[in-house]
């Protein structure tokens, strides 16, 4: 009985442990250029947002989709009303408040803005000298993101 309950641990841990999602900071992301050069796919989302919520439930928890961006991008998780200062490509990004604990990031405005205007959730890639190279505003299926992935690995 304890061996089993051993192997049931033991691959319950191995399951989950070993298909996460590495997530690094804007901060983190002109350092590690500097080792291994990368795109970085920014994921703009908020908290209200169903349908962020569903693409962190769906196509982020995709074992295929984890393995491809552990291995050849930088992923950046950034909620789009983050309150503190964020420093990047030389420069400091400030949450601009808009009403009472209502408002907006810089950073989320500069990477998502499409047509003038942003919408949730918003995928924005960028290249190695953190170029915007690609701007989607819409939920991404876990095929859908599959097949984005495979054209900017190209």
């Amino acid at each position: 009985m304890k061996k089993l309950m051993l192997i049931i641990v033991f691959f319950g841990i191995s399951s989950t442990g070993f298909c996460q999602l590495k997530h690094y900071s804007f901060e983190e992301i002109d350092r590690l250029q500097q080792i291994q050069k990368r795109k970085i796919i920014v994921f703009i989302h908020t908290d209200w947002c169903q349908f962020c919520q569903r693409m962190k439930n769906t196509t982020f928890k995709n074992h295929e989709i984890i393995d491809k961006l552990n291995a050849d991008f930088y992923f950046i998780d950034f909620n789009a009303e983050e309150k503190r200062d964020v420093f990047f490509n030389n420069q400091t990004f400030r949450y601009q408040p808009s009403g009472n604990n209502v408002g907006i990031h810089e950073l989320a405005v500069a990477l998502g803005t499409v047509n003038n205007q942003i919408l949730y959730p918003v995928l924005c890639v960028l290249n190695e000298q953190n170029e915007i190279i690609l701007q989607y505003s819409n939920y991404i299926s876990p095929s859908d993101f599959k097949l984005i992935l495979e054209k900017l690995n190209q």
